[in-house]
This record gives C-alpha cells, structure tokens and sequence, in this order.
C-alpha cells in the first residue's frame, strides 16, 4: 500500500518540496492528487534527510501546497519498448500522440540509461551516407560517432535534418537501419514539418519519433532526449540494428537544465547555467557507439543553435569537448541561397579518416577530400585579395582557384535538400572540380589516382 502525504511546504517553479517523507529514492516516480481530482506526474530530483524536492512534469500552476496529496510510487521514469516502436510518433514522456494503439511492451527500460563502458566499446570505422557531399566526402560520418550540428536562429537546421533522415544508410545494410528523431522545445509548426516529411517519404517506416512541443512543461525537456536514446539502445544492441539518432535542439535542452537550476536555488556557473552542464551533456552524448560483440550500433547528430552564433558560448562549446567534431552551419552561405549552407572550412569530423578508404569508400577519398580542403581555402583567400587589390592584382593561379572556390558552392555544396547523391557520385564531382586546376596545384593526390579518376586524364 502506497503511502499518501500532505506535507508539502513550498511550490516553486516546475518544483515542490514534500516534508517527512520516509523511504524516498532519488529519479522515484510521483503522483499529485489535487483537490479537483486531477492527477500530476512528478519525479524526485533531490533528497535531503526527510524532505525531497519533486520535478512535476505537467508543471505547477494553480497547484496548491496545503490541498495536494503526493505519493511516492517505488519506481523510475522507464519507457515501454518494443520493434512496434518503428514507425510511430510520441510525446516527450513516451506516450503515443499518433492515434494510434499504446504499445504492448516486450520490457521496460529506465531511461536514464548508462554511458557505454570504454572496455566494452568496439572502434568506430564504418562509414554513414548521408546523400550530402559535404558531409559525407569531407566530413564523414562513421557508425558509432556523435558529429554535433551547430547552428543558429533562422539556418535550415530541421531541413538538413529532415534530408538525412530521409537519406541515410549504412551502404549494403539499408534495411537494418533506423532512425530515432527526438524534438526538444521545437514549435507545433516544426513538429508538424518534421512528421509530414517522414510520412511523404517512407522514412517513417523507419522511425520513432518523440516530439516535446514549446508549449509542453520545460521539465519534459530533460525526460525527451532520454527516452529517444533508450529506445535506441533496445533496437541497436537487443534488435542488432544500426540506429541513428537526431536530436534538435540541445539548446532548448540546456535552457530547461537552466530553469530547474535556478528554481532549485543552485549556484550558477557560465552564464547561468549549472555548474555541471557539461557531466549532465555527457551522460546523453556518451551513450552512442558500438559495443564489442554486438552488430547494431547508435549514431548520434545533436543539432543545436548557439545564442548570438557565439562558438564560445557554453552549450556549443562543452558539446565540442565531448563530441568528435561538429558541422557548422554558415549564414553567409544561406544569403546566397546555397543549401544546405554547411562551411567546410571549420567543420570538422575526427573520426572521418576510420570510415573512408578503399573497402570503405573509395581509394581516392582522403586524397581527394585534402586536395578539395586545400584548393577551397586558397580559392576563399585569393578572392579576399581580389576585394582588397582587385582582381588585377591576382596570379593566374589564384584566379583558377578563385573560380574554383566558385563552382564549389555552386556545384558541389549547393546540392539542395532533395538531391541525394551517392559517395561514388559525390566523389566524381569533386574530380570534375580539381580537373579546372593545373594538375603541378595537385601535390596531395597521387599521380595514379590523377591517371584513374581525373576526367581530362581519362581522356
């Protein structure tokens, strides 16, 4: 029999503070009883001798300290899991926002889940095609990998989003892939932009999808991410799927982590946010990977929008430490209508060198892939001078990689949201572009790859 206490003192924010409370563990599941009849959900977020500070996820307004009555229900917030799971959409907090049947579970996982144990991890080196030649020629995507998209106000995160949840496989392993997309405080229209475009695509077949609307209690925002990841975890390492992750946006994610700090009274760190932001981001990042003798795996692509387009602010910079590398979205590109507008210059993927290659990829990928980083970055900076001096003032080899750096963003980053290209095609257009400079500019590239793939060498 479930003890009932009225002994509430204090309602603060998305909290409430029960006093005497006897046999209460830390993450137990509550359950508020208004006067009305109305019944709240709520979670333990601290003990302190026989007082527990309790999360309500439904939020606290009109929510009386004298008349509610609180119960303590003995168990953690866990989510019902089953391969039915694929195709579906729900709330924040795992319920079914679909219409559709609730799912009979095959068992219940606590969300809050673990880090995968170094030991056990297996190295990630099998690549992920996106269709998107800047990410998958120049900063590839590798099974097991957390890759961040950093974006800001107004960029087409959720487009880029949407296409490579569209577009993404695991080369020779299509049908063992999934996707696991978690909205976090994104708008009703955002959600319904997210859902349309798996439905009119197929990929929803595929998918599962958790939205936690901006209307929705903050306190739901830091249950979502969790719940995405746990069923990730039971399709990857109990179904031996390939599973990637899609989570946007991690901001609003921190902001909710900020609002509970606050009304918990807890000492700020940088810029008002918790002093243990960065082991609270890492308790969600480190549970992608793969696992020694198991085939599934869990990718994950947090997108996020930093505040001003500051790289340094706290959210994008801790993620930085804890992920391997970061796409970075740029507005300049987006003003001149090249979609999707990733910079290629300051992005970054450290793992891309483990999932490319003969076997792989191709043989001429990483030659290829330093060749283009080069060429693109004197183009960029010949065509700095040329603003300054003139074009005048140009050699004819920094007019070539002027034009060059041209037809790269036309050509090749500017690819659209709905065009998707295989690496084999993405790698021909890139030799399409090197074979516009004089072939001594091409010191990174062996000669009998010049001699295999370049189209004017082919004859």
């Amino acid at each position: 029999m479930l003890k009932e206490y009225r002994s509430v003192s204090e309602v603060a924010g998305p909290l409430m503070i029960v006093d005497r409370v006897t046999d209460v563990k830390y993450d137990e599941l509550v359950e508020i009883r208004t006067p009305e009849g109305e019944i709240r959900q709520g979670q333990v977020l601290e003990i302190s001798e026989d007082q527990a500070v309790v999360q309500v996820f439904e939020g606290t307004s009109n929510l009386g300290a004298e008349e509610s009555r609180v119960q303590f229900l003995g168990t953690g917030l866990s989510l019902g899991v089953s391969s039915d799971m694929l195709g579906r959409v729900f709330d924040g907090l795992g319920k079914p926002k679909d219409n559709g049947p609730r799912i009979i579970a095959e068992k219940k996982l606590d969300i809050n889940g673990e880090a995968i144990n170094p030991m056990a991890r297996d190295f990630p080196d099998e690549f992920i095609q996106t269709g998107i030649s800047a990410i998958d020629h120049l900063n590839t995507l590798v099974r097991g990998q957390k890759l961040p998209i950093f974006s800001a106000s107004g960029l087409p995160h959720n487009e880029i989003a949407a296409q490579i949840a569209r577009q993404a496989t695991v080369p020779g392993q299509e049908d063992n892939f999934a996707i696991v997309f978690a909205g976090i405080g994104i708008p009703f229209e955002e959600s319904q932009f997210f859902i349309d475009e798996f439905r009119k695509t197929g990929a929803l077949d595929r998918s599962v999808l958790f939205l936690n609307l901006a209307n929705d209690p903050a306190i739901e925002r830091i249950a979502t991410p969790r719940m995405a990841l746990t069923a990730a975890e039971y399709l990857a390492f109990e179904k031996d799927m390939h599973v990637l992750v899609i989570m946007t946006d991690m901001t609003n994610y921190c902001e909710a982590l900020r609002e509970i700090s606050a009304a918990r009274r807890e000492i700020p760190g940088r810029r008002g946010y918790p002093g243990y932001l960065y082991t609270n981001l890492a308790t969600l990042y480190e549970r992608a990977g793969r696992l020694l003798g198991k085939k599934g795996s869990i990718t994950q692509i947090p997108i996020l929008t930093m505040p001003d387009e500051d790289k340094t602010h706290p959210i994008p910079d801790l993620t930085g430490y804890i992920t391997e590398g970061q796409i970075i979205l740029s507005r300049e590109l987006e003003k001149r209508n090249i979609n999707p507008p990733i910079d290629v210059l300051p992005s970054l993927s450290r793992l891309k060198d483990k999932g490319t290659g003969e076997g792989k990829t191709r043989e001429d990928h990483a030659a290829t892939m330093n060749q283009i980083y080069a060429a693109y970055a004197d183009g960029k900076s010949a065509k700095e001078l040329s603003v300054i001096l003139g074009e005048s003032a140009l050699s004819d080899a920094d007019k070539k990689f002027a034009h060059f750096a041209d037809r790269f963003e036309k050509e090749y980053l500017d690819q659209g949201f709905y065009s998707n290209r295989s690496i084999e095609e993405t790698l021909d257009l890139g030799w399409e572009l090197l074979a516009t400079l004089p072939k001594e500019e091409l010191s990174r590239i062996k000669e009998e790859y010049i001699n295999k793939y370049m189209p004017s060498a082919k004859g």
